[in-house]
């Protein structure tokens, strides 16, 4: 959430800014609910300030007449009072709603645009193979090894599910090993279980609600049918971002960072990824999730490092891939900036995304309440949050799948997962 203050203050230049989103602020709509509610706040309390004075006064008169006048006035003025505070609240909510619905502003060196052309390659990595064979993608190769079973997954889930087998199902798992171990081991990252149900509460903190609720799955209990309270978590952002939710954090523990990795829910039910086949856009998927609670002044550097770690992933698995800078259009509801890695596809000659790694500064810990005091200026102080994918599991096994494919159809297996992961198998086939 933007800082309200800030909004008051510098609301036709925030509006500007917004613009680079997409975003058009209403600043009508927004000081008519500010104009209400100075005026209701301002005649809530004069009215509590006389209620005071009345107070004082009947502790000082003698007479019962003056005393029941008083305690008259008195009785008045706690019914106008509450009016003014039912009111107020009815504002206070509007505005609220209307602050939640506001994205957040951008850093300054994001590239405006309104589209992927837009986008900055900051540099690529890797060398891209060359096959001198027909090339398949990652579902015709998965289909050939007996890996994937669609027909299943249809029968069982719907459209847009996978149930893997065998090698594949083992590579998969190992995958999300391999990126634990190196978070966990390399970048001390504090390995976290987290629920994969949370409150709607929870999604208003991070800010897929109430932007994104379409592409959300909800679930509700017997006890309360008709209500969406709660949701499957798209991201184990959620969960992980608001472990610090309502909390005063100590200035000297910071940085937090937390690593998890979970199933993913979405609906997609936008048209955005409709295109993609197999395991690039799923309804159900996992993915290692890495999250950082930080000092506002480090969360700079906090993107870099985050951004670098989930590259790390992608070296040491030798898959080629660039790093690209998202312009304002892209840049998603919550971030000010953000990095895409994207990894090579040979079956389309070209990179899709594997990672957004996003740097929100204080625009999740405002939604959540989440603070630090800071003893120089001796107040609480927002924390910054960052999150970034270490890396999308399936899509990662779609890249490696076709990346080092064979000439006969069998799958070579990067001699990092080969030897410590799987036995020393070197070849799926």
């Amino acid at each position: 959430m933007i800082n309200p203050k800030l909004l008051r203050k510098c609301t036709k230049k925030i509006s500007k800014e917004l613009l680079k989103k997409g975003f058009v602020f209403n600043i009508n709509k927004f000081k008519k609910l500010e104009n209400k509610r100075k005026k209701i706040q301002i005649k809530s309390e004069k009215l509590r300030f006389y209620q005071k004075k009345i107070s004082k006064m009947f502790s000082k008169t003698k007479t019962l007449l003056e005393k029941n006048n008083l305690k008259i006035k008195g009785i008045k003025l706690s019914k106008k009072i509450q009016k003014y505070n039912s009111i107020l609240k009815k504002i206070q909510k509007k505005l609220l709603n209307f602050y939640l619905s506001i994205p957040n502003i951008l850093l300054n060196d994001v590239p405006i645009g309104n589209n992927k052309s837009f986008n900055k390659i900051i540099y690529c990595w890797g060398k891209i193979k060359k096959m001198d064979f027909k090339i398949k993608d990652h579902v015709e190769l998965g289909n050939n090894i007996d890996g994937f079973d669609w027909k299943n997954s249809a029968k069982i889930s719907g459209a847009n599910f996978v149930v893997m087998k065998k090698e594949i199902a083992k590579l998969y798992r190992i995958l999300s090993q391999f990126m634990l171990d190196l978070h966990i081991i390399n970048h001390n990252y504090i390995e976290i279980y987290v629920p994969y149900i949370v409150h709607k509460d929870s999604l208003y903190g991070t800010g897929q609600l109430p932007k994104f609720n379409s592409d959300l799955f909800y679930v509700n209990s017997e006890k309360n049918r008709n209500e969406n309270n709660h949701y499957l978590i798209p991201t184990a952002e959620v969960p992980l971002t608001n472990l610090v939710k309502n909390t005063l954090l100590q200035e000297k523990n910071l940085p937090y960072m937390f690593v998890s990795n979970t199933p993913c829910f979405r609906s997609e039910s936008t048209s955005y990824g409709k295109n993609f086949k197999g395991l690039i856009r799923l309804h159900q998927f996992d993915k290692v999730e890495l999250v950082q609670i930080v000092h506002p002044k480090n969360s700079f550097q906090a993107l870099e490092n985050i951004t670098f770690h989930a590259e790390k992933v992608l070296k040491l698995l030798k898959l080629p891939y660039r790093k690209v800078l998202l312009c304002s259009e892209e840049t998603n509801f919550s971030s000010a900036k953000t990095y895409d890695l994207e990894v090579w596809f040979p079956s389309q000659k070209s990179y899709k995304e594997i990672s957004s790694c996003s740097n929100m500064l204080d625009f999740q810990s405002r939604r959540i309440k989440s603070r630090y005091f800071d003893y120089k200026k001796n107040k609480n102080c927002y924390v910054h949050t960052l999150n970034g994918s270490a890396l999308a599991v399936g899509r990662t096994l779609a890249a490696l799948l076709e990346n080092y494919q064979q000439s006969d159809g069998s799958i070579k297996v990067p001699k990092i997962l080969s030897k410590k992961y799987m036995n020393g198998l070197k070849f799926i086939k």
